[in-house]
């Protein structure tokens, strides 16, 4: 068998269909007869309903939302047991862990859990508590943000 000899199974591949081009789909191209939606770019955009006041304003507006949000990302003390002891533990290590998922706009450590051994954490934040058990373990700890 050779790569040259290899074809897909029959049935497999379809032509696609070529309207406008005469035969069954020519004229109108299976877009029936004038109107808004057999013009080239035509058609409603989305959410408009014939001059009917739409949905989205129809209804009533509640709360806030802020554009300018940060979202962090946390992470509990007693997830860090899976690195080993005197590890370095930045955003690099926990994703590649596992640990999360983005990066977020920062990453905040947070003090459930315990942590025996002394780890060397580089994050954006850290709770009270996550400081205290860090520095109680004689982990090291440096503010990024």
């Amino acid at each position: 068998m050779d790569l040259k000899t290899l074809k897909p199974p029959a049935g497999s591949r379809k032509k696609r269909k070529r309207i406008g081009r005469g035969g069954v789909h020519g004229g109108t191209s299976g877009k029936g007869h004038k109107g808004q939606k057999s013009r080239s770019g035509g058609g409603v955009k989305p959410g408009f309903e014939g001059g009917q006041m739409p949905m989205a304003r129809r209804l009533p507006k509640r709360g806030f939302r802020n554009p300018f949000r940060r979202e962090i990302i946390t992470v509990n003390l007693g997830q860090l047991n899976v690195f080993p002891e005197r590890s370095v533990v930045d955003v690099e290590a926990l994703l590649s862990k596992g640990l999360i998922k983005k990066r977020g706009d920062g990453v905040k450590l947070l003090g459930k859990g315990e942590i025996q051994y002394p780890l060397s954490v580089k994050l954006d934040g850290l709770s009270k508590g996550a400081r205290t058990k860090i520095e109680a373990a004689g982990g090291s700890i440096v503010e990024v943000a």
